[in-house]
């Protein structure tokens, strides 16, 4: 009983993953217009060749035949229909050359078209996107299922070829005899069905094995990753993630083989009665040539016909059973298309001040991740005036990070208001909002790119401008390690790509910096981007970087209080709140958090 209602059951969604078809036709057409015009008409006159080779050769048989059975002369037309044949063989195999040709355009625009699509689409997304791991299940099936659904659009091609082909075949089998190509689709049906549910099967394997599939990919990286190599032999992991992963491995192929040996005994047994409903049909066509009712040249034809009818029609249905089942894998690919950010601009939004007058005011904001019940800032008011150098101080999971992310709109507040001189966050233009910030996150990014590259993002327009990018590694202090370089600001960084150079902590972070000293933004903020710097390196950047930001707001979050004191204002968050504001000399004085802290630090220098 359970087993019939897994059977109906993947039916119906089977059919019901074919409405994710057109929009996929959709994006297909979008990629290449007139490769896909062009390989429809060739396959429909490629369809068209096998009816009309039969045809010519039942033609030729039977005056080959009429004329060893008497005296007559071989017609004049007979070389003609020979011609014809020859013909017919040179056209469909230049149609099926061109075909190839096309699919292989086709291919390529159609993974290029998807894939920037794709890429397009998540950088769109919020950020609160990427910590749902059912999100990255989901952004992972979208990626795989858009260039290996490319199977599915050439499946779809040759469907057109296989109806079409065999549509004509039928035709002339019906007009001889309904019951003979009844007997032939009889024939082929259970063969379809069985297919088309182990097809069903091989999907709801492959979904379920989605989160082990990730996790042994995460474990051959971590096997053979760069990064983890040091620890993997200090603390002998290598026997720990090979045990894993072979554990995982053995999972996924004992689930394979079980399917495969179901799916190989099933279809042996269903593939006989199709042969059975064709050798039926074949037989009944020698029998009535053989008393005489047809001629050589017919039975050559309905003999050819049978075959191809029958192939075609069993193609035909597993095709559409493999499109039917290739269409459930694209339930993510269009429910990724389909999923939109909540961090958009308004339709007609204000433009970012210039220049910012009073600054961003935190107004009663809550905050908590999406999934979690915990608060992480809670009831906060926080003001960062124009012009003023403000410290965020705290342990870690207090809330500095989360506040800096609020202010620079990469998350919106479930209570209160974030007001950019007086105006919420939510009424400016997203895109133009972030062009008045400058910030530099703890786990920046390290681009395998060119030192020229690694700069320039930080305001790609100005890639071609080398004096510019100059400029801000000398404020960030990284023209010294550029110059180091064997190419300067040309030279590849990382180690991915030949010829790369790898970079010190350090040296990555001062490049960094000088994303946010390139933007010249309004704003500039740092998120503990010091971290790998030693006391008088990081000394140093906190002392250029209170030097550049004069006439600026700045945000910076540090442990080293001998930066910290460079501030205006120090502000110490605790669980989600404020519990103290102001300068060092007065929060010192106050003996509490922040002087404890400050204490404790200083201590270990002694």
């Amino acid at each position: 009983m359970a087993d019939r209602e897994n059977f109906w059951g993947g039916w119906r969604e089977r059919l019901a993953a074919l409405r994710n078809v057109p929009p996929v036709l959709r994006i297909v057409w979008e990629s290449g217009p007139l490769v896909v015009s062009l390989g429809l008409v060739f396959r429909l006159v490629s369809s068209l060749t096998p009816l009309a080779a039969l045809w010519i050769t039942k033609l030729i048989i039977d005056r080959i035949a009429h004329a060893l059975s008497g005296p007559e002369p071989m017609p004049r037309v007979f070389w003609w229909l020979v011609a014809a044949e020859f013909g017919i063989a040179i056209l469909g195999s230049i149609l099926g050359r061109t075909i190839d040709y096309l699919d292989a355009l086709l291919a390529d625009k159609y993974t290029r078209h998807i894939s920037i699509q794709v890429m397009r689409h998540a950088a769109e997304l919020d950020l609160t996107a990427y910590e749902d791991p059912v999100f990255y299940d989901r952004l992972e099936r979208a990626r795989v299922q858009a260039t290996d659904r490319l199977g599915m659009i050439q499946s779809i091609g040759r469907l057109v070829q296989q109806v079409i082909i065999g549509a004509s075949l039928s035709v002339s089998i019906l007009l001889f005899s309904p019951w003979l190509w009844v007997l032939l689709i009889v024939g082929t049906l259970p063969a379809f069905l069985g297919e088309s549910h182990f097809a069903f099967l091989g999907y709801a394997k492959n979904f379920r094995q989605t989160p082990i599939r990730r996790e042994l990919d995460y474990l051959r990286v971590l096997g053979g990753s760069r990064e983890g190599a040091k620890e993997l032999k200090l603390f002998g992991l290598k026997k720990f993630l090979v045990e894993r992963f072979t554990r995982l491995s053995d999972q996924i192929y004992r689930e394979n083989v079980d399917l495969a040996r179901r799916r190989l005994i099933a279809g042996s047994f269903l593939s006989m009665i199709g042969t059975a409903g064709y050798y039926s049909a074949y037989v009944y066509v020698i029998w009535r040539t053989v008393s005489g009712s047809l001629s050589i040249g017919t039975l050559i034809f309905l003999t050819g016909a049978i075959v191809q009818a029958s192939n075609n029609i069993q193609l035909v249905f597993s095709t559409m059973s493999s499109i039917a089942d290739q269409a459930l894998f694209l339930t993510d690919l269009l429910a990724f298309f389909q999923m939109e950010p909540t961090i958009r601009s308004k339709p007609n939004a204000l433009r970012a001040p210039r220049p910012i007058v009073h600054g961003f005011e935190f107004r009663n904001v809550s905050f908590r991740y999406p999934g979690a019940t915990r608060l992480v800032l809670s009831n906060l008011d926080f003001h960062l005036r124009a012009g003023e150098r403000v410290a965020l101080i705290g342990e870690n999971g207090g809330g500095k990070t989360t506040l800096v992310k609020l202010m620079t709109r990469l998350y919106d507040p479930v209570e209160g208001q974030i007001l950019l001189d007086g105006v919420d966050l939510r009424e400016y233009d997203v895109e133009d909002l972030y062009r008045e910030i400058g910030v530099i996150f703890q786990d920046f990014m390290r681009y395998e790119m060119t030192a020229r590259e690694n700069i320039a993002v930080g305001r790609i327009e100005e890639m071609d401008n080398l004096p510019l990018l100059q400029a801000a590694a000398d404020k960030s202090l990284a023209d010294d390690v550029i110059e180091r370089l064997p190419a300067s600001y040309e030279q590849m960084l990382g180690r991915r790509f030949d010829g790369g150079v790898d970079l010190s902590g350090g040296e990555w972070q001062k490049v960094a910096l000088a994303r946010a000293y390139l933007r010249d933004a309004q704003v500039l903020i740092l998120d503990e981007p010091t971290a790998a710097l030693d006391a008088r390196s990081e000394y140093e950047v906190f002392q250029r970087f209170a030097e550049l930001t004069t006439g600026k707001s700045a945000l910076f979050i540090s442990h080293r209080f001998s930066t910290v004191r460079m501030a205006d204002r120090i502000v110490v968050l605790e669980n989600g709140k404020i519990v103290e504001d102001g300068n060092h000399e007065a929060l010192f004085s106050l003996g509490g958090r922040y002087a404890g802290m400050f204490e404790m630090q200083a201590a270990s220098y002694r």
